[in-house]
């Protein structure tokens, strides 16, 4: 469905349960990987003939290397507790897009194959054969997931759906059925080191015009180095801070934080991406094989230390999986977090006053926070429970003097998704975004009418493309998704920075 032909949802609170529209968003799907896509990542290039036995096989082989896919698949009891937990059922009213209900399009066919019951009784157990046409259904419905694990918070047996989700993934990649945007983008990254397909000249471009346009606007030359062996700090951020704004203005904070702090540091053109679709495909070689590139790099340059920029997915895997994949990381200084988050560091640079903030230099912008799913629910900040969540709050309220969370029920642990991730922000699911945002959206409405926002900033660099381009459908200008290191940038003052001296006096 074209972008133009989409209903944007009506809801009258963030959670609004929907009427039930059975097969609302049957057969709505990505494009499918060409055989070239496939094969750099190691999968067949079309349906194999055999798929059935593979996809079988495939099943089994994860059900016994990953105790939890099993368990998850054998304990629900259908209390119905997630069925209204999915932003995509909330927007879509599809029945299938209950977590629930697609969940089971997956466990109906382990119930058949793999357990006594549905071989014998599958009437008696909704146990169902493996066709093509359920293959079909898997490759749909699951791409109508952004594993963001909203439901799994509230499930009373923790059951995560994302980790079905990534499974029936990586089982249609096995038989040749594997989704045209990740596996790309993983590919890319393969040959080149970003999502974008930069290369190291163009890169090194990218990164020069930033240092002039900010000796333009401040007077005062901050670097944003390259390639720089025996730099303290290697910086991985998403290749969207190289590219299009809101990202880049959040680039432009991080190189002022380090450059009022003294430190030295250096971006990678061998590991230029943060971004990790490897998770998203539930693909453990890919990730891994991504992740190594980050350790080559570091080890090359010789840093002591692992700074992550802004990125939901890559901040859990860099929190939660970083060290099995590519670790140990014992060559890096072990005084420091391995990995940090660069709101971990700001915020330390701000505890200690090193940095010289105004944060009246904000006082255009009302603000709201979104916490972006795989920070708030797959990862930490800081040294306590918690900190995922006041970290990015704490920076905001140093540099913004007008910040209004969302409702309670639609922020931190049970955060509404942006409607875009898990690999679904491609425009052959623009109709699948759109709606899968009503109800953050409803919710951000809420915050404006109540306190007059204006802004909402975000710390994933998927949560800032998906929002720019689906709050214009919503009543917002595209560039009221803000980047939570552009508003540091706002209000940081940098030593000798034109025009500030003067005021000093005058204020003196």
């Amino acid at each position: 469905m074209a972008d133009g032909d989409t209903q944007v949802p009506e809801l009258a609170f963030p959670l609004d349960i929907p009427c039930l529209k059975r097969g609302a968003m049957e057969g709505t799907k990505p494009f499918v990987a060409q055989a070239e896509h496939q094969a750099k990542l190691g999968f067949p290039g079309a349906l194999v003939p055999d798929w059935k036995d593979k996809a079988l096989a495939k099943m089994q082989e994860l059900a016994e290397k990953n105790r939890a896919f099993q368990v998850y698949l054998d304990i629900c009891v259908k209390c119905g507790a997630c069925t209204d937990k999915c932003h995509y059922f909330l927007g879509t009213g599809d029945p299938k897009n209950m977590p629930v209900a697609r969940q089971d399009l997956l466990r109906s066919v382990y119930r058949r194959y793999f357990t006594f019951a549905g071989k014998h009784f599958p009437w008696l157990v909704g146990a169902r054969d493996l066709t093509e046409d359920v293959l079909n259904e898997w490759y749909s419905y699951y791409h109508q997931c952004s594993e963001c694990r909203r439901c799994s918070v509230f499930c009373p047996y923790g059951i995560d759906t994302a980790e079905i989700t990534m499974a029936a993934r990586e089982i249609l990649d096995s038989v040749g059925v594997g989704q045209k945007y990740s596996n790309e983008i993983i590919g890319k990254v393969k040959d080149i080191g970003n999502n974008l397909g930069l290369n190291p000249k163009a890169l090194r471009a990218t990164l020069e015009d930033l240092e002039e346009d900010i000796e333009d606007d401040t007077g005062v030359s901050v670097r944003l180095p390259l390639d720089e062996k025996g730099a303290d700090i290697l910086l991985v951020t998403p290749s969207a801070d190289f590219f299009a704004e809101p990202h880049i203005e959040g680039l432009i904070g991080y190189a002022k934080v380090f450059h009022e702090a003294g430190v030295s540091w250096t971006l990678s053109s061998y590991a230029s991406e943060a971004a990790n679709f490897g998770l998203f495909i539930g693909s453990y070689e890919n990730m891994r094989e991504i992740s190594l590139r980050i350790r080559k790099a570091a080890q090359d340059l010789g840093v002591k230390r692992i700074i992550f920029g802004e990125c939901g997915h890559a901040w859990r895997v860099a929190y939660s999986f970083l060290n099995t994949l590519a670790g140990p990381w014992d060559f890096l200084d072990q005084s420091y977090p391995v990995p940090q988050h660069i709101l971990e560091f700001t915020w330390d640079e701000i505890q200690k006053g090193t940095l010289n903030l105004d944060p009246s230099r904000n006082d255009h912008i009302r603000l709201t926070y979104h916490d972006s799913c795989n920070v708030a629910r797959a990862s930490g900040m800081g040294d306590y429970p918690g900190g995922q969540f006041e970290i990015p709050r704490n920076v905001i309220r140093a540099v913004c003097n007008n910040f209004f969370d969302m409702e309670p029920d639609t922020i931190r642990e049970a955060t509404l998704c942006c409607g875009g991730g898990g690999g679904l922000l491609t425009d052959d699911l623009m109709d699948l975004r759109i709606k899968g945002s009503a109800p953050r959206m409803k919710a951000l409405q809420n915050v404006t009418e109540e306190h007059g926002v204006t802004h909402m900033a975000a710390i994933c660099a998927i949560c800032k493309t998906q929002f720019g381009k689906v709050m214009p459908k919503y009543g917002y200008e595209m560039d009221a998704i803000l980047s939570v290191h552009q508003l540091v940038s706002n209000a940081i003052i940098l030593t000798g920075q034109d025009g500030e001296d003067e005021d000093e006096a005058e204020d003196a």
